[in-house]
């Protein structure tokens, strides 16, 4: 096949979609209060990923694959410390609602620390909304230390924060859902 720069550009459709066009949306049940900063403080995440594996099956000296049950990675999120920490103050708040520092005191509910979703939003370069992942059952499990030091100038500090969630779903931009399963 010869090059064809044409070809690849229209099969590239609206010239290809941009990684710096998103924002995140989390809803912390336990303290709300940083849920509006949030989207704008965090830097960094991806479109969650999820693995089926293959099981082999042996049969008559062959393996044979066949799929597994799905599983879903955790998700990490690269966040803006602001001189106010609220929204580190509030995942710390919410880690703490699961186990508490001093007392070691959990909920009893899992409803309790993981019954708001989460979403990560796509936007096109016209301002649409071209894919929207929404996380079930997320918490946070990790939150990262900010890393200080004398010769930092003229930056701003950063965390992580990694969640697990029980599944993800990627939803069409008018609210449906995109998956769609047929036997």
């Amino acid at each position: 096949m010869a090059f064809d720069i044409a070809s690849f550009k229209s099969n590239l459709r609206q010239g290809g979609a941009r990684p710096n066009l998103f924002e995140v949306e989390v809803g912390n049940p336990i303290d709300g209060s940083a849920d509006d900063v949030f989207r704008f403080h965090c830097r960094a995440a991806q479109l969650p990923a999820s693995t089926i594996p293959a099981i082999d099956v042996p049969y008559f000296g062959r393996q044979v694959r066949i799929a597994g049950n799905r599983t879903f990675e955790p998700w990490t999120v690269t966040i803006l410390n602001d001189e106010d920490f609220s929204v580190r103050t509030a995942l710390e708040n919410w880690m703490g609602g699961i186990n508490d520092h001093a007392s070691n005191l959990q909920f009893n509910s899992q409803t309790t620390y993981k019954n708001r979703d989460s979403k990560v939003i796509h936007y096109g370069k016209d301002g649409s909304v071209i894919a929207t992942y929404k996380f079930v059952g997320i918490f946070p499990t990790e939150l990262g230390a900010v890393e200080l030091a004398w010769d930092s100038n003229d930056q701003i500090e950063e965390f992580t924060c990694t969640f697990a969630y029980d599944f993800w779903l990627h939803e069409e931009a008018a609210g449906g859902l995109r998956i769609s399963v047929s036997i």
